[in-house]
């Protein structure tokens, strides 16, 4: 364990390169996530957020690089972590419902070839009860509208138990209703000493949705406490001559004092 990134930490991130087609997509990333935080990972498109979440998962292969989990190699903690991918990345025709999807969230700690048990099918109603759509249970997803899709895989994380919550875009292409939905569920969870590690893209949105800060851009920019990292000149290094084109960015920055 290197003396920079200890174990105590719940994502730690060391020389991380990935490459697509021999083409880097992410570059000797640095980076070490606090526990308890709510920390949004911010940068223009092509800046390989979402490639940085499934390097960590190992849901891709990482060209060189090392990724621990509390100190340990992911595979030795992933009932410790729990994750939302994008809602455009899921077969939402593949026939199931609303409740079968978030039941699956119970099958690690259950076993894949044990049978549901009532408990596990109620601690799933529950789940989608506290996400706001009980009432669809039964329905198939693919009867569901985006935010309520993305409400159903919000409930499958809750009933995983996680430590860790790694959050790909949870609130794309959703209504007002749902983004609120989901922000408090996430700064209940975070209350709750949870970290959760989410990709975002509003920019002005940071200010009020995360407490820390990763600003990427193939490598990472900047990271920490949001009220240090979120500013202008981060801002530019991050998006160069796009940030241009944000017309959200002066009153973002106003949100959190900076001129």
């Amino acid at each position: 364990m290197r003396p920079e990134h200890p174990p105590e930490l719940p994502l730690a991130v060391h020389d991380l390169t990935v490459a697509y087609h021999r083409k880097p997509v992410l570059w000797d990333v640095e980076l070490n996530i606090p526990e308890g935080t709510l920390s949004g990972i911010v940068g223009p498109n092509g800046a390989g957020k979402s490639t940085l979440l499934k390097a960590c998962l190992e849901l891709i292969p990482k060209t060189s690089g090392e990724v621990l989990i509390y100190g340990k190699p992911y595979a030795d903690q992933r009932d410790l972590i729990a994750y939302v991918p994008q809602r455009e990345s899921v077969d939402w025709d593949f026939p199931v419902s609303a409740l079968d999807v978030v039941t699956m969230g119970t099958y690690r700690k259950l076993g894949w070839f044990k049978r549901i048990t009532r408990p596990q099918r109620q601690q799933a109603l529950e789940a989608l009860e506290k996400v706001g759509i009980g009432h669809l249970a039964k329905r198939q997803i693919s009867q569901l509208s985006g935010g309520q899709q993305q409400r159903v895989f919000l409930a499958r994380a809750l009933v995983q138990e996680a430590e860790i919550y790694f959050m790909d875009e949870p609130f794309s292409a959703v209504d007002a209703a749902t983004e609120q939905a989901i922000i408090e569920l996430l700064q209940e969870l975070n209350a709750q000493g949870k970290t959760v590690l989410c990709v975002h893209h509003d920019l002005a949105t940071v200010s009020r949705y995360f407490d820390y800060l990763v600003l990427l851009n193939m490598r990472v920019v900047a990271s920490g406490p949001t009220s240090e990292t979120f500013t202008r000149e981060n801002l530019q290094k991050t998006y160069g001559g796009k940030l241009n084109l944000l017309d959200d960015v002066a009153q973002a920055l106003k949100n959190v004092g900076h001129p």
